[in-house]
């Protein structure tokens, strides 16, 4: 008589990004059943993501659907609402249809990432714009355009055009630099040809509450950021708390007001409501977990990325770290069914990049001590960037991007 296979285990992924799509790439499909539960139905590449909101590369050029990631495996797309884990299942509810539904699971992933953080300042959910989505991007692109041609039409007062024109955003983090470097090559590029009459009205500020911008960075290219937005023209104004946000306002905590026509937040992040409702030990709302990424009250269940902290080393919340831990528990979980043994995780900081405009990046790389900054730099951030996608094709879409661009300028088409 012939021996059975034994069943696989049953392997449940909530989320998409960069921890979820690393563990799909590398966990071996012969020896799991793998679904993927995210109201997300892509994987999307938020580096690059400042560059869809002025037309420097294309929303579908860094979006992946998540069934073409990796065949075999299968998606819900729905909202991971409780753990049972006792029963060990997870409640979801269904994105297109109100609907609910259990999973059962032999290992839980969890990997969601994580929110907005607005500090529980009043009226920025609902008059500011995000940058972590692609409807984010869709919607600043919109509003971008929306803004110039509202302040070019013939009935506008300079008042108006100044305020329309008046581009406000809100932290001095990477993303907020970057959309900033990005924005202003728009209108450096694109105003004498398609707004002759509002060339020199736009205005870009950054407001950062702490008494500087991108923290992680080394000091020099901090000031050396500070100085090339100064020279471009971006106003950059430290030691700015927001105290409340109105349609069109910003509020300060010392009684000060601006205006404009965009809101832009982008302020660091906050656990996601899953995360924060989970009955698991958390630090700073991440989850804790030991350093083989499981919780250490429930061995079936893996945390990892922006959602999660591992105990005695802090990680910070960047793709890197998602991808590392990603790669880490697909071989980790592929050896664990094959009863051998596995290392802890450990995270190697491999740098960063950031783009400052007018074609020119940072690079800090602390394995070797090397800060870079410059023409040559962006450079390197485009390379790093290109090779890091996930797909031949988005590797190919992006380069016809940024050639596109560099020919013909950025399309400012509103639809």
């Amino acid at each position: 008589m012939k021996n059975r296979e034994a069943p696989r285990q049953r392997i449940v992924i909530v989320g998409t990004g960069f921890g979820a799509v690393m563990i799909l790439k590398k966990i071996d499909l012969r020896l799991y059943d793998v679904i993927v539960v995210s109201p997300r139905n892509h994987f999307l590449f938020t580096p690059l993501l400042p560059s869809t909101t002025v037309g420097t590369v294309e929303f579908r050029s860094i979006i992946e659907p998540i069934r073409k990631t990796r065949r075999g495996i299968d998606y819900m797309q729905a909202e991971a609402v409780r753990v049972d884990a006792e029963e060990q299942t997870l409640l979801c509810s269904g994105v297109e249809e109100e609907r609910s539904f259990r999973l059962r699971y032999d290992i839980l992933i969890i990997a969601v990432g994580a929110a907005n953080n607005t500090f529980g300042i009043p009226g920025v959910e609902e008059h500011t714009l995000f940058l972590k989505e692609l409807v984010d991007a869709r919607a600043l692109r919109e509003r971008i355009i929306s803004c110039l041609e509202r302040a070019d039409l013939p009935d506008a007062t300079d008042a108006e055009r100044r305020r329309l024109l008046h581009f406000m955003i809100v932290g001095g983090g990477p993303t907020g630099v970057e959309f900033a470097a990005e924005l202003h090559d728009l209108l450096d590029k694109s105003m004498k040809a398609n707004y002759p009459a509002l060339v020199g009205i736009p205005q870009i500020s950054l407001f950062e509450a702490m008494p500087t911008i991108l923290g992680a960075f080394d000091e020099d290219l901090r000031d050396y950021t500070i100085e090339h937005f100064d020279r471009q023209g971006i106003e950059v104004e430290l030691n700015r708390t927001v105290a409340a946000v109105e349609q069109g306002r910003l509020r300060f905590d010392d009684g000060s007001v601006e205006e404009g026509g965009l809101l832009v937040w982008s302020t660091g992040y906050a656990p996601t409501p899953f995360v924060r409702d989970l009955p698991f030990a958390k630090e700073r709302g991440r989850l804790v977990t030991d350093d083989r990424l499981r919780l250490p009250e429930q061995p079936t269940i893996y945390a990892l990325g922006d959602c999660a902290d591992v105990l005695g080393q802090p990680t910070p919340q960047t793709a890197q770290l998602a991808m590392q831990a990603g790669k880490y528990l697909g071989k980790s979980l592929n050896r664990l069914a094959r009863n051998r043994s596995i290392k802890p995780f450990s995270f190697v900081d491999l740098g960063m990049l950031a783009y400052v405009g007018e074609e020119k990046a940072l690079a800090e790389i602390p394995k070797v001590r090397l800060r870079l900054r410059g023409a040559i730099t962006y450079l390197f951030w485009r390379s790093a960037y290109l090779t890091r996608l996930v797909s031949l094709k988005n590797k190919v879409l992006v380069l016809f991007d940024w050639m596109k661009t560099a020919v013909f300028g950025r399309d400012m088409s509103k639809f």
